[in-house]
């Protein structure tokens, strides 16, 4: 099982909004890079759910219900979605300024990367947040 990290601002789609779908499909990503973490994604692995802009903190653990298929929002066909389910939300947030702060994370995709809206987390990385966040 792999570990991700997916970014939404929460004005658009907030981790409350999240919950209250139950489930949602995860589109209109425009990057190749962060298009590529789409399509490894498998069913079961997790992923952080961070608010970015606004907050800038993991907030839940979702999982992933189905992989990678076109986005019908991308006229051309290069981009897929996937869909989500939430998890649970974290004991407690865990901003950027504490991973930032934190040595264990210097190579974190989300710090090495910051415009990618999904990125790998290592297992390493995935326990070092968990512990953060009170898990």
């Amino acid at each position: 099982m792999a570990h991700w990290l997916l970014k939404s601002e929460p004005h658009k789609y907030s981790w409350d909004m999240m919950v209250s779908d139950g489930r949602t499909h995860w589109d209109g990503v425009r990057n190749h890079q962060a298009a590529i973490n789409l399509k490894a994604m498998k069913v079961g692995d997790t992923a952080f759910f961070y608010h970015s802009n606004e907050g800038k903190e993991i907030v839940g653990i979702v999982k992933i219900v189905k992989t990678a298929y076109p986005d019908p929002g991308d006229p051309a066909g290069r981009f897929v979605m996937v869909d989500v389910a939430p998890v649970r939300p974290v004991k407690s947030f865990v901003t950027l300024a504490q991973m930032k702060a934190d040595p264990r994370l210097a190579d974190l995709a989300l710090i090495r990367q910051s415009r990618l809206s999904v990125v790998p987390v290592s297992d390493e990385h995935w326990d070092i947040i968990l512990k953060l966040a009170g898990e």
